[in-house]
């Protein structure tokens, strides 16, 4: 009889090439089966082959070679190495094969019909195994042969998704929660199995209209597919190299259900998923493994993709651990291009999302973020860029005016204008301009901190309203001609046409340097508006090429016919620009 290791064999390709596990030996010898213990009874997990070697190594070094194999030979009744030296039901295989190939069997049809011939032999695959399970429960051996059987029909399912437009006739069969029931099977290679199916068969390279991809997902969460995948990462350990495999294929499944923000709402519901990802991200590992990577990676997905996913995080102290992980790289930098460096990647990404928000906002202050990004802008490498974006999310928007405060609270002004004369690139520029448009927005009127701020504008004769207007000369040096260009392919299309383009035409001129364009007339809109020596000086300049303040107020204008009432925070800043403007007239 066929080992049950052969029986169980993974095979050695995966089929989505957007991401692969590195496993740590040969694929071929990390599948585990059922095993019996000291007392016959079956191990749940499955972390053992199903039936341990009952004889020793006799000393030959091994067969003798078979004799040469004959079409009309018998079946072989003494096992798979005598006789002809295969099996007959593996040279049957072959003749299959070898027919496929002269063209003389047509290939399989995959429709309907195909798919209830599928189902109705899946489902009887899978009460056999648990009959015999359920019958023979101390004595594997006799269910074994079930057991490959499912795992067999299982794999083979994945061929489904090279046909998507069976997902609905799929579904509508039931499959879908059998399938899913598996993920509960005592043996938990059957559950890895199911999960990597489950994974190939959402996954983004399939290329599956959005309504299918719909119908099969819908049915996979209705069959509490979130729930079983946890308690299958409750029941994995990483240890195992098959284990570990599972947890990867299981990650996979959630970074494909994350892909829209419906369903990424429906996954961390229940707030399980986001603290088994919280724990996995803390998890102390030396080098910073692949899953721990993974793990923080479909952390920031889940973040990025929904308020209420952000909402919830924070409610589970999320911001806190954020700060906690992130702190280590204050002055620690992760090998360059290693599992660790994405890791620290993804876990800056997550925090910039909650410091989006206003709840965010808050935690962040409140746990010593400020602190923590001002130690990174002054001592950090790898740090000092991704904590000044984090600064200049913080700081943005309505709710960031605790942030400022505590920003110039900590003498972080010199930080940030230190950093701002010195030579920096272009999105570190971008950052600078932010942190400064927001101190100048929301820092109150006539408050120490404000009078602080304008201090560093106005000292060392204006050296910082020199180099923000060279600055402002350098980044409309390269909007122009993009401005142009854009003009002339407007006057050869129809109004419809403009709209379709409007979005397009706006990402070229970002990309030219518009947004930092705007914010640096921003801020010196509001050093005009507060300062006279200020003005003086800004006029000046200008002057020195036969530009005056219109430039500034044409922007801000500009601004304003963008923004909309609608939004409680655009409707603010359209108020605070439109109050502006009055000033450069």
């Amino acid at each position: 009889m066929t080992s049950i290791d052969e029986l169980f064999k993974k095979p050695t390709s995966t089929a989505s090439g957007k991401r692969k596990f590195d496993p740590a030996q040969d694929p071929n010898e990390l599948y585990k089966a059922a095993k019996l213990d000291s007392e016959d009874d079956v191990k749940s997990k499955g972390k053992n082959p199903m039936v341990e070697d009952e004889e020793q190594d006799d000393g030959y070094a091994g067969p003798e070679l078979p004799p040469d194999f004959e079409a009309d030979v018998p079946d072989d009744e003494e096992g798979r190495f005598f006789g002809g030296g295969m099996e007959h039901k593996t040279a049957q295989a072959m003749q299959y094969i070898d027919q496929q190939d002269r063209g003389e069997v047509a290939p399989e049809k995959f429709d309907s019909a195909w798919v209830r011939r599928f189902a109705l032999n899946f489902e009887r695959k899978i009460s056999k195994n648990a009959e015999l399970r359920g019958k023979f429960e101390n004595d594997p051996q006799k269910f074994m042969a079930s057991e490959a059987d499912l795992d067999s029909e299982i794999k083979g399912l994945s061929i489904l998704s090279e046909h998507p437009d069976l997902y609905d006739e799929f579904s509508k069969m039931g499959c879908v929660g059998s399938l899913v029931s598996l993920l509960a099977h005592e043996n938990a290679d059957i559950a890895i199995d199911t999960i990597q199916t489950i994974g190939e068969l959402i996954d983004e390279d399939v290329e599956a209209e959005q309504e299918q991809w719909d119908k099969l997902v819908h049915a996979l969460l209705d069959a509490d597919l979130i729930e079983l995948l946890i308690q299958n990462l409750s029941r994995l350990d990483e240890s195992s190299d098959v284990d570990r495999a599972g947890v990867y294929h299981v990650l996979g499944v959630l970074e494909n259900l994350a892909s829209q923000p419906s369903v990424s709402e429906r996954i961390v519901q229940d707030s399980a998923v986001l603290s088994w990802l919280l724990s996995r991200v803390q998890k102390k590992e030396s080098p910073v493994s692949q899953n721990k990577q993974y793990a923080a990676e479909i952390l920031a997905v889940l973040l990025q993709s929904s308020e209420k996913n952000r909402i919830q995080f924070i409610n589970i102290e999320g911001v806190d651990v954020l700060l906690q992980l992130l702190s280590q790289y204050r002055k620690l930098d992760p090998q360059k291009d290693s599992d660790e460096e994405e890791y620290a990647e993804n876990l800056f990404d997550c925090l910039i999302c909650l410091v989006d928000g206003d709840l965010g906002k808050n935690k962040f202050v409140e746990g010593e973020g400020v602190e923590l990004v001002q130690i990174m802008l002054k001592e950090g490498k790898f740090s000092k860029q991704r904590g000044l974006r984090v600064l200049d999310h913080a700081l943005s928007g309505l709710g960031g005016a605790p942030a400022c405060e505590r920003l110039v609270e900590i003498a972080g002004l010199r930080t940030v204008f230190g950093m701002f004369m010195k030579k920096q690139e272009n999105r570190a520029i971008e950052h600078l301009l932010g942190i400064f448009a927001s101190l100048l927005r929301l820092l109150p009127s006539g408050s120490p901190a404000r009078i602080r701020t304008l201090a560093k504008f106005m000292e060392k004769d204006y050296e910082k309203i020199d180099k923000l207007v060279k600055l402002r000369r350098d980044y409309a040096s390269r909007v122009s001609p993009i401005e142009t260009a854009i003009e002339k392919e407007r006057k050869g299309l129809s109004k419809e046409d403009q709209e379709i383009m409007e979005g397009d035409w706006l990402s070229r001129r970002f990309d030219a340097g518009l947004f930092s364009l705007q914010l640096i007339d921003v801020i010196l809109a509001w050093l005009v508006a507060e300062d006279d020596g200020a003005k003086k000086k800004i006029m000046a300049l200008l002057a020195d090429r036969d530009e005056d303040l219109s430039l500034i107020q044409r922007t801000l204008q500009e601004q304003i016919e963008d923004l909309s009432d609608k939004d409680p925070g655009q409707k603010d800043l359209k108020e605070m620009l439109t109050t502006l403007v009055q000033f450069l007239n």
